[in-house]
């Protein structure tokens, strides 16, 4: 299967996301995690991430809350899935 599928999300749900699992998983504070986000993780997604997306055959737009978009590429994978058995 050759598709290249770019999933966006709006930087505050990615940032928001990061700041949860950071404080609960990691057990880091609020200030750290927000100085590893402005220094490294958003100059390096919009260095190297969010250029490939104009490489992607598919953008699914709202990240994995786009309904319409995972049930179009869901059904896509089921007939490749069909055609290569």
């Amino acid at each position: 299967m050759d598709l290249k599928i770019f999933v966006d999300t709006d930087a505050d749900v990615r940032l928001g996301r990061r700041i949860l699992r950071d404080m609960t998983e990691r057990g880091r504070s609020i200030d750290s995690v927000l100085t590893q986000y402005q220094t490294t993780v958003k100059p390096m997604h919009e260095k190297f991430v969010e250029p490939s997306k104009k490489n992607a055959d598919i953008i699914i737009l709202e990240g994995g809350r786009n309904k319409a978009a995972i049930d179009l590429f869901a059904g896509y994978i089921r007939e490749y899935l069909k055609e290569n058995e």
